[in-house]
């Protein structure tokens, strides 16, 4: 990872859960997460703006603790591609984390009690 650059450029993705709530899409700054379900549904749904990779994923001793025989479901790495609003995802010049109306009705469908999902400004 080079962390000179903002956002820090990530050419190997290795997320190590410390604990994890049940979302299906989780911001791990500046990388994303989403379940392969999520990640199919995605696919399937014809959007734009993103690509999948794969993405290491480990448990801390801590998880193993608090969430003992707890599996983890599959997750991929969600890279965002989309420049703008002509794409499904793109991210703000914040890096927030901003998807079309087609995008959020699939999302709608998965778990994410977690997430902060508000209205994009125009």
């Amino acid at each position: 990872m080079n962390t000179s650059a903002h956002p820090p450029e990530v050419s190997h993705f290795h997320h190590r859960f410390e604990g994890w709530l049940g979302d299906e899409l989780l911001e791990v700054f500046p990388c994303f997460l989403v379940s392969s379900l999520l990640a199919k549904a995605l696919q399937e749904a014809g959007l734009a703006g993103f690509s999948l990779d794969d993405v290491e994923v480990s448990t801390s001793p801590e998880f193993q603790e608090l969430y003992p025989g707890r599996p983890l479901p599959e997750f991929r790495w969600l890279k965002i591609t989309g420049k703008d609003r002509d794409a499904d995802f793109w991210l703000t010049p914040d890096f927030r984390l901003e998807v079309s109306s087609r995008t959020l009705e699939v999302l709608r469908r998965f778990k994410m009690a977690h997430a902060v999902i508000e209205a994009a400004g125009d």
